[in-house]
């Protein structure tokens, strides 16, 4: 503990010991002063500047140290000095004496509070960095709200102390001059009730409550004067249209359309969208065939000798379109047109918020719902379009196993199909710019899945800049930096599978001027609402997350808002988002990782166990990898978990439920799992956790009763 910390603490114990030991309260009640009143009075009038500085001073204290008795200080302020000097001195008192408790609270509390609650306080935090002043003013307005509980409470927000200070300065000021000019009236009040009328007190909560109310109309306004520039029409075509047919488009019409309400389903392409024809459902069914060949390789750890294969590789990629076209019906056309879905082929332009054209079809509707998905970015490189790339939206077009594959970035799409190409046969080298790959996840996990990376022959170059490409003597070429060094690199195909670019372009937004984030995204409010009230977005092209279960979660908010039509909001909340990379190890995410943890400064303690002694995991020759749980300090409830290992992807489906429902680390240290499986590791994990915590100082008084109990 630091020596302010200290010093701050035996002030605090020594003013509110002597408060309390000595009685001092008696002195700041309505009764004592009211008798003490003209002896106050007469002081002030033959000693003006001292009894100001003395009542300035002890308004300070009072407030600084949250003592009860601030409103009977503010009262005599009113009686003693009437109302201009009144409010003067105890308005800068207030004020000064509250920003003193803010920093008292901050200083130590701010950083317990969030090392428990941090996980809790991060949405807080950020609506505070958003808009802490203008809240703040809003508290500060009404009176109904004790004031010392707004200091200490602000103390634990990021708001700037200059802030707090001319907000609180500000916004007490109405409050201050109503409580000096009743100040004028001390002798005849008779209780702290009678002080201001009930009129007064609604008048000033109404006062305070009115910047938020101002805000939300000021809000409704903005997108009603958006939306005023159309015509509505007298009847509407559909209630719902839904633009985009992959995961979030197809969830948010089957539920709209399970609701009865009339819905329309364009699609430019083909239904089911990138995560069946170019995504999750063929990069998972190669990434089965290449795991398969890596087994067929390690057979002799299992004690098969002489077992090989030879990959047909434009086998392996039509067993890949087979999937697709076997999981293809379930996103049909005709699946949907049976669940009362109006399909619609063709590329959809947003005239107005009630109109969507698709060719000469105009359609109108109450509301849209933007699910148009994200593409591969290609980065700006000298020569990469002459020499040609694939991308993961056309890398399953390839029937010929290339000898040489160039992998670029080193996110999930890129580790992932990186590793499947290496299994099937590819020489690999995979380049990014960032420190390590998967920088997302914590150092330790990236450092695990490139130690197997590097064991399968896959050469792993982060930390280097693309130059550019050429070809030389039919050689395709590319030159990297590291360092200020460069280097050249031959490969037959490369792959960029860096970022993805919302598809935002060519379909009306920037002629309605729909609002974007920096990132290119949608930008959308926790109702998946867009700068208008009645377009909606959900999915890639909203974000933040790229991930089709959560174009799905998403998809849930974004239809049943645009169905109840502003009558009722559905907001989303973003505390529990599971994701997995399907490498080998797999490693799979929830909560807050421990990187995360220490870059917003939030406290945790760590639970680990490892994977190497598990016994299915022996079994099955995968004993690898490692559970890691991050917990609130001192009590079971999660605030992240990260799995690296053997069908990591499907063990952390039970730490997801547990976090959805507030279950912690006992509850599942207490469900009995099967033995021998996996699952067992999850377990192990929570029991690793309570071990950690038995109460070994009984230990000796325990081992003493057994003892006792066997006569000895």
């Amino acid at each position: 503990m630091s020596k302010t910390k200290i010093l701050v603490i035996v002030a605090l114990a020594i003013a509110l010991g002597c408060f309390y030991f000595f009685g001092l309260g008696r002195f700041i009640t309505l009764g004592f002063v009211q008798s003490q009143i003209l002896a106050l009075q007469e002081f002030r009038e033959t000693n003006f500047p001292l009894a100001a500085v003395l009542y300035f001073l002890v308004y300070v204290v009072i407030t600084a140290f949250s003592i009860p008795g601030a409103i009977i200080v503010t009262l005599l302020g009113g009686a003693m000095f009437g109302l201009l000097w009144g409010t003067l001195l105890a308005s800068f008192a207030s004020s000064i004496g509250a920003t003193a408790a803010f920093l008292i609270a901050r200083l130590l509390l701010r950083d317990w509070v969030q090392s428990r609650f941090g996980d809790s306080l991060t949405p807080i935090n950020a609506g505070i960095e958003k808009d802490g002043e203008f809240y703040l003013f809003s508290l500060r307005m009404v009176p109904l709200f004790p004031f010392f509980l707004v200091n200490l409470a602000m103390g634990l927000t990021p708001i700037r102390v200059r802030s707090f200070y001319c907000i609180s300065q500000l916004g007490m000021l109405m409050g201050t001059v109503v409580y000096v000019n009743a100040g004028a009236e001390l002798a005849r009040i008779s209780s702290l009730s009678g002080l201001v009328s009930a009129p007064v007190l609604a008048s000033l909560a109404l006062l305070g409550v009115f910047p938020l109310i101002g805000r939300a109309i000021v809000n409704r306004l903005k997108r009603k004067k958006l939306i005023k520039q159309y015509p509505r029409p007298e009847s509407f075509d559909a209630n719902v249209v839904v633009i985009g047919g992959g995961s979030a488009g197809l969830v948010a019409a089957i539920i709209a359309a399970g609701s009865k309400a009339k819905t329309v389903l364009i699609e430019k392409d083909k239904m089911g969208g990138d995560c069946l024809h170019t995504g999750c459902v063929p990069s998972k069914t190669l990434i089965r065939s290449g795991r398969i060949m890596s087994y067929i390789r390690r057979a002799e750890e299992f004690g098969l000798m002489g077992a090989t294969a030879q990959v047909d590789f434009a086998a392996v990629m039509e067993r890949v379109q087979s999937v697709i076209k076997t999981i293809e019906p379930h996103d049909s056309v005709e699946r949907f047109s049976s669940l009362g879905v109006e399909c619609v082929q063709g590329e959809a332009f947003i005239k107005s918020p009630y109109e969507v054209a698709v060719g000469e079809r105009t359609i109108t509707t109450r509301s849209i719902i933007v699910a148009t998905g994200a593409r591969p970015l290609i980065p700006e490189v000298t020569g990469l379009e002459d020499t040609g790339y694939l991308t993961s939206d056309t890398i399953w077009k390839l029937r010929e196993l290339p000898k040489r594959l160039l992998v670029v970035g080193a996110g999930p799409i890129g580790c992932e199909l990186a590793q499947a190409f290496n299994h099937l046969g590819s020489q690999v080298t995979q380049v990014d710019m960032a420190e390590r790959i998967m920088p997302r996840e914590d150092a330790e996990v990236s450092a695990a899945v490139t130690t197997q990376f590097e064991k399968d022959g896959i050469t792993v170059l982060t930390e280097h800049s693309l130059c550019h490409f050429f070809t030389e003597s039919g050689q395709k070429k590319v030159e990297v930096s590291n360092n200020g060094e460069t280097r050249v690199l031959e490969f037959d195909q490369v792959l960029v599978a860096a970022r993805r670019k919302p598809n935002t372009e060519n379909f009306g937004l920037a002629e309605l001027d729909v609002a974007l984030t920096p990132s290119g995204t949608i930008e959308i409010n926790s109702a998946m609402q867009t700068s208008y009230p009645n377009i909606y977005a959900c999915g890639d092209v909203a974000g933040p997350y790229q991930f089709t279960h959560m174009a799905s979660f998403q998809a849930y908010f974004a239809s049943l808002n645009a169905l109840l039509g502003g009558l009722w909001r559905l907001r989303a909340n973003y505390r529990v988002v599971p994701w997995a990379t399907f490498t080998n190890p797999e490693v799979a995410r929830v909560g807050l990782s421990e990187q995360e943890a220490q870059q917003h400064k939030i406290g945790y303690e760590l639970t680990r166990y490892e994977l190497d002694h598990h016994d299915r995991a022996l079994a099955d020759g995968e004993a690898h990898g490692f559970v890691k749980v991050l917990t609130v300090p001192g009590t079971d409830r999660i605030l992240g978990v990260s799995i690296v290992g053997y069908h990591a992807s499907e063990l952390i489906g039970e730490f997801v439920f547990s976090m959805t429902h507030g279950l912690g680390l006992k509850k599942i240290s207490a469900v009995t799992h099967i033995y021998p499986t996996l699952s067992e590791s999850n377990k192990f994990a929570a029991n690793a956790w309570r071990s950690a915590r038995l109460p070994e100082k009984y230990f000796p008084y325990i081992e003493r009763f057994f003892r006792w109990q066997r006569g000895r």
